[in-house]
């Protein structure tokens, strides 16, 4: 059963979240079998977006997010501190891709 939630999601409340689900088992699997992880879902958001299936485009963009969050945990790294560090101080990057 889905736990009830709060219509309003962060960053920070997402990557705590997986953090205080998954930790134990992230940190015992490793960072290079968790990068293995992360491309496997990144795979499946690409077919996913060759189709029309917007619940299955749906899921894989939460498990691509979801499996980064792991990743960032893994390391240590806040991403909502990265995200602001990169994206919303001194104009943000500079070029586009």
């Amino acid at each position: 059963m889905n736990e009830p939630v709060n219509e309003s999601i962060t960053i920070g409340s997402f990557q705590e979240h997986i953090r205080e689900k998954y930790s134990r088992r992230d940190i015992q699997r490793g960072s290079a079998a968790t990068f293995m992880w992360f491309i496997e879902e990144v795979g499946e958001l690409a077919t996913a977006l060759q189709g029309t299936d917007q619940v299955n485009q749906q899921e894989e963009f939460a498990d691509v997010l979801a499996w980064l969050c792991t990743l960032a945990n893994i390391h240590g790294i806040d991403l909502t501190s990265a995200i602001k560090k990169k994206y919303f101080t001194s104009g943000g990057p500079e070029g586009f891709k």
